[in-house]
């Protein structure tokens, strides 16, 4: 790719060579979440699931490996979503198989989501594939390259996150 084909997608002018290195970097990373976003849509669909309902599988299955019993209520925070899209969202994944429900032994009236045996499975064979590429990719860097990396993008993290709209 030419110097020109590479910086191009930003309106703002350059004005020192350092700033045509960070353009390149924030192409770079434009490409990995759009690539990102291509492989979510693909899982999404393998699965027939949406991405809300792919992130509570993912926490859900995370809970239940660190042997946290997660309710609607803490799901509903976690998601960010409304109460009602939370009871849509549970019923489909029950209905899909992916989730059970069942009474909380200290409070009957509220329910705890449990992935089932079969879901984390799926998961890992859907992404099990893409998690080994990307590992493979991240142990090619060196101790120094990799706290490099991490310092960059959890101080682009948090520059996303100042952001007040």
């Amino acid at each position: 790719m030419s110097d020109k084909s590479e910086r191009q997608g930003y309106w703002y002018g350059l004005e020192s060579r350092k700033q045509m290195g960070a353009v390149d970097v924030l192409n770079a990373l434009r490409d990995y979440r759009s690539a990102e976003a291509d492989m979510r849509r693909r899982t999404q669909a393998s699965m027939g699931m949406g991405e809300t309902d792919l992130m509570a599988l993912r926490y859900l299955l995370e809970a239940e490996r660190a042997g946290r019993d997660v309710g609607p209520k803490e799901l509903t925070v976690r998601l960010g979503i409304t109460s009602a899209s939370m009871t849509s969202l549970v019923d489909r994944l029950v209905r899909s198989g992916y989730v059970t429900r069942e009474p909380n032994p200290a409070d009957r009236r509220a329910l705890i989501l449990r992935p089932t045996p079969g879901s984390d499975q799926e998961v890992r064979s859907t992404l099990g594939d893409m998690h080994a590429r990307m590992m493979e990719v991240a142990d090619t860097l060196s101790a120094q390259e990799s706290a490099v990396v991490v310092d960059f993008l959890r101080r682009m993290r948090e520059a996303i996150d100042a952001v007040a709209i």
